[in-house]
Protein backbone atom coordinates (compact mmCIF):
# COMPACT_ATOMS: atom_id res chain seq x y z
CA UNK A 1 0.00 0.00 0.00
CA UNK A 2 1.18 3.52 -0.75
CA UNK A 3 0.64 4.89 2.77
CA UNK A 4 1.98 3.56 6.06
CA UNK A 5 -0.29 3.00 9.05
CA UNK A 6 1.40 6.00 10.70
CA UNK A 7 0.48 8.24 7.78
CA UNK A 8 -3.06 6.87 7.60
CA UNK A 9 -3.71 7.61 11.29
CA UNK A 10 -1.99 10.99 11.10
CA UNK A 11 -4.27 11.98 8.20
CA UNK A 12 -7.58 10.95 9.79
CA UNK A 13 -9.97 13.91 9.92
CA UNK A 14 -11.03 15.57 13.17
CA UNK A 15 -14.29 16.96 11.80
CA UNK A 16 -16.73 16.47 8.94
CA UNK A 17 -19.84 14.42 8.25
CA UNK A 18 -18.22 11.08 9.04
CA UNK A 19 -17.11 12.27 12.48
CA UNK A 20 -20.49 13.86 13.16
CA UNK A 21 -22.32 10.71 12.13
CA UNK A 22 -20.12 8.56 14.37
CA UNK A 23 -20.65 10.89 17.31
CA UNK A 24 -24.39 10.57 16.83
CA UNK A 25 -24.05 6.83 17.57
CA UNK A 26 -22.91 7.36 21.15
CA UNK A 27 -26.43 6.47 22.32
CA UNK A 28 -25.93 3.02 20.78
CA UNK A 29 -22.42 2.41 22.16
CA UNK A 30 -22.16 4.89 25.07
CA UNK A 31 -18.66 6.17 25.78
CA UNK A 32 -16.98 3.62 23.51
CA UNK A 33 -15.51 5.86 20.84
CA UNK A 34 -13.22 8.82 20.84
CA UNK A 35 -11.73 10.05 17.59
CA UNK A 36 -8.07 9.16 18.05
CA UNK A 37 -6.06 11.02 15.42
CA UNK A 38 -2.28 11.10 15.06
CA UNK A 39 -0.21 7.95 15.55
CA UNK A 40 1.77 9.22 18.53
CA UNK A 41 -1.42 10.38 20.21
CA UNK A 42 -2.93 6.97 19.57
CA UNK A 43 0.09 5.17 21.06
CA UNK A 44 -0.21 7.28 24.21
CA UNK A 45 -3.97 6.74 24.46
CA UNK A 46 -3.78 2.98 23.91
CA UNK A 47 -0.75 2.24 26.11
CA UNK A 48 -0.94 5.01 28.71
CA UNK A 49 2.78 5.65 28.12
CA UNK A 50 4.21 9.14 27.70
CA UNK A 51 7.93 8.40 27.49
CA UNK A 52 9.09 9.62 24.06
CA UNK A 53 11.64 6.85 23.69
CA UNK A 54 9.17 4.10 24.42
CA UNK A 55 6.55 5.69 22.17
CA UNK A 56 9.12 5.73 19.38
CA UNK A 57 9.98 2.06 19.95
CA UNK A 58 6.32 1.05 19.91
CA UNK A 59 5.67 3.10 16.77
CA UNK A 60 8.63 1.55 14.94
CA UNK A 61 7.61 -1.97 15.92
CA UNK A 62 3.99 -1.32 14.90
CA UNK A 63 5.15 0.03 11.56
CA UNK A 64 7.37 -3.02 11.02
CA UNK A 65 4.45 -5.34 11.74
CA UNK A 66 2.20 -3.42 9.38
CA UNK A 67 4.77 -3.61 6.59
CA UNK A 68 5.27 -7.37 7.04
CA UNK A 69 3.38 -8.87 4.09
CA UNK A 70 2.97 -12.17 5.92
CA UNK A 71 0.71 -10.39 8.41
CA UNK A 72 -2.83 -9.38 7.50
CA UNK A 73 -2.91 -5.76 8.67
CA UNK A 74 -2.57 -4.16 5.24
CA UNK A 75 -5.23 -6.46 3.79
CA UNK A 76 -7.59 -5.52 6.62
CA UNK A 77 -7.11 -1.80 5.91
CA UNK A 78 -7.64 -2.43 2.20
CA UNK A 79 -10.92 -4.19 2.95
CA UNK A 80 -12.18 -1.35 5.15
CA UNK A 81 -11.19 1.21 2.52
CA UNK A 82 -12.63 -0.72 -0.41
CA UNK A 83 -16.04 -1.43 1.12
CA UNK A 84 -16.45 2.28 1.84
CA UNK A 85 -15.09 3.60 -1.45
CA UNK A 86 -17.57 1.44 -3.36
CA UNK A 87 -20.42 3.26 -1.58
CA UNK A 88 -18.95 6.73 -1.81
CA UNK A 89 -17.53 6.89 -5.32
CA UNK A 90 -20.69 7.94 -7.14
CA UNK A 91 -21.41 11.05 -5.13
CA UNK A 92 -17.96 12.06 -4.00
CA UNK A 93 -17.46 14.80 -6.56
CA UNK A 94 -20.89 16.33 -6.02
CA UNK A 95 -20.45 16.43 -2.27
CA UNK A 96 -16.78 17.41 -2.09
CA UNK A 97 -17.34 21.14 -1.72
CA UNK A 98 -20.10 20.73 0.85
CA UNK A 99 -18.38 18.58 3.46
CA UNK A 100 -18.55 20.17 6.90
CA UNK A 101 -20.03 19.85 10.34
CA UNK A 102 -23.48 20.52 8.89
CA UNK A 103 -24.75 19.83 5.41
CA UNK A 104 -28.20 20.60 4.10
CA UNK A 105 -29.61 17.24 3.05
CA UNK A 106 -32.44 18.59 0.89
CA UNK A 107 -30.05 20.27 -1.53
CA UNK A 108 -28.75 16.89 -2.67
CA UNK A 109 -32.06 15.13 -3.35
CA UNK A 110 -31.80 15.61 -7.10
CA UNK A 111 -28.30 14.12 -7.14
CA UNK A 112 -29.05 11.00 -5.13
CA UNK A 113 -30.41 7.68 -6.30
CA UNK A 114 -31.62 5.36 -3.54
CA UNK A 115 -30.43 1.78 -3.84
CA UNK A 116 -32.93 -0.99 -4.44
CA UNK A 117 -33.49 -3.23 -1.42
CA UNK A 118 -31.53 -6.02 -3.12
CA UNK A 119 -28.45 -3.83 -3.61
CA UNK A 120 -28.75 -2.44 -0.09
CA UNK A 121 -29.01 -5.97 1.31
CA UNK A 122 -25.91 -7.10 -0.59
CA UNK A 123 -23.97 -4.07 0.68
CA UNK A 124 -25.08 -4.71 4.26
CA UNK A 125 -24.12 -8.38 4.08
CA UNK A 126 -20.80 -7.63 2.40
CA UNK A 127 -19.95 -5.18 5.20
CA UNK A 128 -20.53 -7.99 7.70
CA UNK A 129 -18.30 -10.30 5.66
CA UNK A 130 -15.61 -7.61 5.46
CA UNK A 131 -15.77 -7.29 9.24
CA UNK A 132 -15.27 -11.03 9.64
CA UNK A 133 -12.47 -11.34 7.07
CA UNK A 134 -10.67 -8.25 8.43
CA UNK A 135 -10.94 -9.69 11.96
CA UNK A 136 -9.35 -12.90 10.72
CA UNK A 137 -6.61 -11.04 8.85
CA UNK A 138 -5.76 -8.93 11.91
CA UNK A 139 -5.65 -11.95 14.20
CA UNK A 140 -3.85 -14.30 11.82
CA UNK A 141 -6.57 -16.94 11.70
CA UNK A 142 -8.33 -18.59 8.70
CA UNK A 143 -10.70 -16.27 6.88
CA UNK A 144 -13.68 -18.57 7.33
CA UNK A 145 -13.52 -18.64 11.15
CA UNK A 146 -17.11 -17.60 11.76
CA UNK A 147 -17.20 -19.08 15.26
CA UNK A 148 -14.14 -17.12 16.43
CA UNK A 149 -15.60 -13.94 14.98
CA UNK A 150 -18.95 -14.35 16.74
CA UNK A 151 -17.23 -14.98 20.07
CA UNK A 152 -15.15 -11.84 19.60
CA UNK A 153 -18.16 -9.78 18.50
CA UNK A 154 -19.68 -10.14 21.96
CA UNK A 155 -16.63 -8.32 23.35
CA UNK A 156 -16.27 -5.62 20.70
CA UNK A 157 -15.34 -2.21 22.10
CA UNK A 158 -13.94 1.20 21.12
CA UNK A 159 -13.68 1.76 17.36
CA UNK A 160 -14.96 -1.70 16.53
CA UNK A 161 -18.09 -1.23 18.65
CA UNK A 162 -18.99 2.10 17.04
CA UNK A 163 -18.39 0.65 13.56
CA UNK A 164 -20.83 -2.18 14.17
CA UNK A 165 -23.31 0.33 15.61
CA UNK A 166 -22.98 2.23 12.34
CA UNK A 167 -23.53 -0.97 10.38
CA UNK A 168 -26.80 -1.68 12.19
CA UNK A 169 -28.05 1.93 12.10
CA UNK A 170 -26.78 3.37 8.81
CA UNK A 171 -26.77 0.24 6.64
CA UNK A 172 -29.59 -1.68 8.31
CA UNK A 173 -32.28 0.37 10.04
CA UNK A 174 -32.27 3.53 7.89
CA UNK A 175 -32.33 1.95 4.41
CA UNK A 176 -34.24 -1.28 5.16
CA UNK A 177 -36.45 -0.38 8.11
CA UNK A 178 -37.06 -1.82 11.58
CA UNK A 179 -37.34 -5.39 10.24
CA UNK A 180 -34.05 -5.09 8.34
CA UNK A 181 -32.71 -8.41 9.63
CA UNK A 182 -35.69 -10.37 8.33
CA UNK A 183 -35.86 -8.36 5.11
CA UNK A 184 -32.15 -8.86 4.39
CA UNK A 185 -32.35 -12.57 5.18
CA UNK A 186 -35.30 -13.01 2.83
CA UNK A 187 -33.62 -11.05 0.03
CA UNK A 188 -30.35 -12.92 0.50
CA UNK A 189 -32.15 -16.27 0.31
CA UNK A 190 -33.54 -15.30 -3.07
CA UNK A 191 -30.22 -14.32 -4.62
CA UNK A 192 -28.31 -16.42 -7.13
CA UNK A 193 -24.59 -16.30 -7.95
CA UNK A 194 -25.14 -14.23 -11.10
CA UNK A 195 -26.90 -11.51 -9.08
CA UNK A 196 -23.89 -11.36 -6.80
CA UNK A 197 -21.44 -11.24 -9.69
CA UNK A 198 -23.14 -8.10 -11.03
CA UNK A 199 -22.52 -6.20 -7.79
CA UNK A 200 -19.56 -3.82 -8.08
CA UNK A 201 -18.63 -4.09 -4.40
CA UNK A 202 -18.57 -7.88 -4.57
CA UNK A 203 -16.32 -7.73 -7.65
CA UNK A 204 -13.77 -5.66 -5.77
CA UNK A 205 -13.51 -7.81 -2.63
CA UNK A 206 -14.41 -11.23 -4.05
CA UNK A 207 -10.83 -12.50 -3.98
CA UNK A 208 -10.73 -12.31 -0.17
CA UNK A 209 -14.14 -13.89 0.45
CA UNK A 210 -13.91 -17.63 1.26
CA UNK A 211 -15.94 -20.06 -0.78
CA UNK A 212 -14.11 -20.75 -4.05
CA UNK A 213 -16.60 -19.92 -6.82
CA UNK A 214 -19.46 -17.42 -6.72
CA UNK A 215 -21.95 -20.00 -5.47
CA UNK A 216 -19.65 -20.92 -2.60
CA UNK A 217 -19.02 -17.28 -1.77
CA UNK A 218 -22.78 -16.57 -1.76
CA UNK A 219 -23.24 -19.48 0.63
CA UNK A 220 -20.48 -18.11 2.88
CA UNK A 221 -22.08 -14.64 2.85
CA UNK A 222 -25.37 -16.21 3.88
CA UNK A 223 -23.73 -18.18 6.69
CA UNK A 224 -21.91 -15.09 7.93
CA UNK A 225 -24.99 -12.89 7.94
CA UNK A 226 -27.01 -15.64 9.59
CA UNK A 227 -24.42 -15.93 12.35
CA UNK A 228 -24.67 -12.23 13.33
CA UNK A 229 -28.46 -11.98 13.29
CA UNK A 230 -28.75 -12.80 16.98
CA UNK A 231 -26.16 -10.19 17.92
CA UNK A 232 -27.79 -7.52 15.76
CA UNK A 233 -31.25 -8.36 17.08
CA UNK A 234 -30.01 -8.12 20.66
CA UNK A 235 -28.42 -4.73 19.98
CA UNK A 236 -31.64 -3.42 18.43
CA UNK A 237 -33.84 -4.66 21.27
CA UNK A 238 -31.50 -3.75 24.14
CA UNK A 239 -31.06 -0.18 22.88
CA UNK A 240 -34.63 0.22 21.64
CA UNK A 241 -33.34 1.10 18.18
CA UNK A 242 -35.59 2.17 15.32
CA UNK A 243 -35.06 4.28 12.19
CA UNK A 244 -36.72 7.36 13.67
CA UNK A 245 -34.59 7.28 16.81
CA UNK A 246 -31.40 6.94 14.78
CA UNK A 247 -32.39 9.90 12.62
CA UNK A 248 -33.28 12.04 15.65
CA UNK A 249 -29.83 11.50 17.12
CA UNK A 250 -28.20 12.09 13.74
CA UNK A 251 -30.05 15.42 13.46
CA UNK A 252 -28.21 16.65 16.55
CA UNK A 253 -24.98 16.52 14.53
CA UNK A 254 -25.91 16.74 10.83
CA UNK A 255 -28.58 18.93 9.26
CA UNK A 256 -30.93 16.48 7.54
CA UNK A 257 -34.59 15.89 6.79
CA UNK A 258 -36.13 12.67 8.04
CA UNK A 259 -39.03 12.19 5.64
CA UNK A 260 -37.16 10.22 2.99
CA UNK A 261 -35.09 7.52 4.67
CA UNK A 262 -34.07 5.85 1.41
CA UNK A 263 -32.52 9.11 0.22
CA UNK A 264 -30.90 9.61 3.60
CA UNK A 265 -29.29 6.18 3.30
CA UNK A 266 -27.91 7.17 -0.11
CA UNK A 267 -26.63 10.43 1.35
CA UNK A 268 -24.82 8.61 4.18
CA UNK A 269 -23.30 6.15 1.68
CA UNK A 270 -21.93 9.00 -0.36
CA UNK A 271 -20.95 11.46 2.35
CA UNK A 272 -19.36 9.21 4.97
CA UNK A 273 -16.55 6.67 5.18
CA UNK A 274 -17.18 5.48 8.72
CA UNK A 275 -16.07 1.93 7.95
CA UNK A 276 -12.69 3.04 6.65
CA UNK A 277 -12.19 5.65 9.39
CA UNK A 278 -12.88 3.33 12.31
CA UNK A 279 -11.24 0.40 10.52
CA UNK A 280 -7.93 2.26 10.33
CA UNK A 281 -8.29 3.09 14.03
CA UNK A 282 -9.00 -0.56 14.86
CA UNK A 283 -5.95 -1.79 12.95
CA UNK A 284 -3.76 0.87 14.59
CA UNK A 285 -4.97 -0.13 18.06
CA UNK A 286 -4.28 -3.82 17.39
CA UNK A 287 -0.81 -3.04 16.04
CA UNK A 288 0.06 -0.83 19.01
CA UNK A 289 -1.17 -3.38 21.54
CA UNK A 290 0.86 -6.12 19.87
CA UNK A 291 3.94 -3.92 19.53
CA UNK A 292 3.71 -2.98 23.21
CA UNK A 293 3.48 -6.64 24.20
CA UNK A 294 6.49 -7.55 22.08
CA UNK A 295 8.79 -4.82 23.40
Amino acid sequence: MSKSIVQLVDELPTSGITISALRSLDFVAPGEWQNLVGFKNTVTAVTGEDDPGLIQQISERALWLYNDQSQGYQRAVWLFQTIDSADAAIGAAALANKIGEKVSFLGFLNQLTPKADTVQTIDLCLKVVVELVAFCQINGIPGDSIGDFIQSLANYSKESAIRMAGLVCFDGLIPLGPDFIQKASSTLAGLNPSSLEQNDTFKKISSLIPGGNSAGKLDFIGQTFGSVQGWMGNLVSSRGLNPQGVVRNLQNFVEIADDKLDYLAAFLDMATNYYEHTGIQTVARCLIERAMAEI
